[in-house]
């Protein structure tokens, strides 16, 4: 069973956690309970189950350089917000620890769950998407791509 993990209500509570923790992701889910039970995703265009749980990354680069991580915490919040939309109500940000197991069929991470370490609250995708907006690059939305043939 899931314990209720805290809820992050700023996008500087976030930068702090990912400066305090590494091996953080970020799922998109409706029922993080009912995905740890199955422990894996599915293959939304064939089907295929995978080894484990959809994620992406929350561990800043080393690339990044000296970049704000508030930037880089907004950054990974915007890059898959669709799913938001696309999941219909209910659908969330969670922050996971984990394990790597996998390589899903858009080459995201999958994961073997270890802790619900918190949810991410609307006000944070709010002031995520606020943030990127002020980075004058209009064209660059998140990485959607048709719905249908996403991993979930």
């Amino acid at each position: 069973m899931v314990s209720r993990p805290p809820t992050i209500t700023s996008l500087s509570e976030l930068t702090a956690l990912l400066d305090e923790r590494r091996g953080l992701f970020i799922r998109w889910s409706r029922d993080l309970e009912r995905d740890e039970a199955s422990g894996c995703s599915r293959d939304s265009l064939t089907g295929a189950a995978l080894p484990g749980l959809s994620a992406n990354p929350l561990d800043v680069e080393d690339w990044w350089g000296n970049r704000p991580v508030r930037l880089w915490a907004a950054r990974r919040l915007h890059d898959y917000s669709h799913l938001r939309r696309e999941r219909g109500p209910g659908v969330r940000a969670w922050v996971l620890s984990g394990r790597e197991v996998g390589r899903g069929p858009d080459n995201e991470p999958l994961i073997e769950c270890h802790e619900a370490v918190a949810t991410v609250d609307d006000a944070v995708m709010e002031e995520a998407e606020q943030l990127i907006g002020s980075q004058g690059a209009d064209a660059w939305g998140p990485l959607d791509r048709e719905s249908g043939s996403r991993a979930g």
